[in-house]
């Protein structure tokens, strides 16, 4: 089994999500050339060393999706939707060499009232730097799988050779 489903999520558990992520220069600028962020403190060393923190900022778009990719492993691995992103805050700068680790506390689970096979499930996710700083946080809702769900399930194929022998 990977990942938690429904039934394994208790208001007030506390996950330190396994993984932290070292964000690189060539992360940062790809990413930002992707989503055609012009802001020239995420790609221009020059201009960003005169800007107050005299050194390029991660794009604020990149270290929320690791920081939240970091959590998928506990969170939502069995998720078939997430529901809405809440109280984004991003309160310290991240920069280029930083290392990104996440943790979450669940906050509220319930039933879901329009898909029997699943669960909502609340959390507070917050992302720390490498020093232990608090670099963003929010509140997060995902509809995750219960157990018994078919829609998971079965998913890897049959080898048309039959099964592996030693």
């Amino acid at each position: 089994m990977v990942g938690l489903y429904f039934e394994d999520f208790t208001v007030g558990d506390v996950y330190q999500h396994p993984l932290g992520r070292t964000l690189s220069e060539a992360d940062n600028t790809w990413f930002t050339l992707l989503t055609m962020n012009t802001n020239q403190n995420h790609f221009n060393a020059h201009f960003a060393a005169k800007a107050p923190y005299g050194r390029i900022i991660v794009n604020s778009g990149f270290s929320v999706a690791v920081v939240l990719g970091l959590s998928v492993s506990d969170m939502s691995q069995n998720a078939l939707m997430n529901l809405g992103w809440d109280e984004i805050r991003l309160t310290h700068p991240v920069f280029i060499g930083d290392t990104l680790y996440s943790e979450s506390i669940v906050t509220e689970t319930r039933e879901s009232k329009s898909r029997p096979y699943a669960g909502i499930v609340s959390c507070r996710t917050r992302g720390l730097n490498q020093d232990g700083d608090e670099v963003m946080s929010w509140r997060r809702s995902v509809m995750v799988y219960k157990r018994d769900a078919p829609h998971d399930k079965g998913l890897f194929p049959v080898a048309k050779t039959g099964p592996m022998t030693p």
